[in-house]
């Protein structure tokens, strides 16, 4: 069997401006039997999720009420990196607003699609070594964070039994855990 071929697009248009997201319509046929379809992807700027390590080795998490489940969600602190921005700056940046921690060594540990089926964009995780509290936060007008401090591994046990936790945070903590695994002891 051969691999699935990539359709091609033959118009896009402007479905749905959403604020921090936007709605294209694409109109596509299929290059070899020409099938012709309309699909909907969702475009956005890339997100970052920080994985901020404290000086005493605790991880800096926020719970937040997230309105697609309509429940709180305990994750890594993150958010839209700015155009053209740095994940590694963007991870320190949405940290500080966030938790009020900042000052760490960045790397970034990877990234990945966040929804190929119908989203373009990607999500890079990014370790934050060493990061200290300034006191300062500034979150966006509807974030109302609590920050939580946790070793690695509980907050990782927390991710795998919770049915509400976020994909992409229990990923990033699969990564934090590939990386640093001695976090985890």
């Amino acid at each position: 069997m051969s691999a699935p071929s990539r359709w091609n697009i033959q118009h896009e248009a402007l479905y749905a401006d959403c604020k921090v997201f936007r709605v294209f319509k694409e109109h596509c046929t299929h290059p070899l039997d020409h099938r012709e379809g309309d699909f909907f992807v969702i475009k956005s700027n890339d997100w970052v999720l920080a994985l901020p390590i404290t000086t005493e080795g605790k991880l800096v998490m926020v719970r937040q009420y997230r309105f697609g489940r309509r429940s709180l969600s305990l994750e890594p602190p993150g958010g839209i990196i700015d155009p053209k921005e740095d994940p590694c700056n963007a991870a320190a940046r949405e940290t500080a607003e966030e938790t009020g921690y900042a000052h760490g060594q960045a790397t970034l540990l990877g990234s990945c699609a966040t929804n190929p089926a119908i989203q373009a964009n990607q999500c890079h995780f990014v370790l934050l070594e060493g990061v200290t509290a300034t006191g300062q936060i500034s979150p966006d007008a509807h974030e109302e964070i609590e920050i939580i401090l946790q070793s690695p591994r509980e907050a990782l046990a927390a991710a795998e039994t919770n049915p509400e936790t976020h994909a992409l945070a229990l990923l990033a903590l699969f990564r934090l855990r590939q990386a640093r695994p001695q976090l985890f002891l």
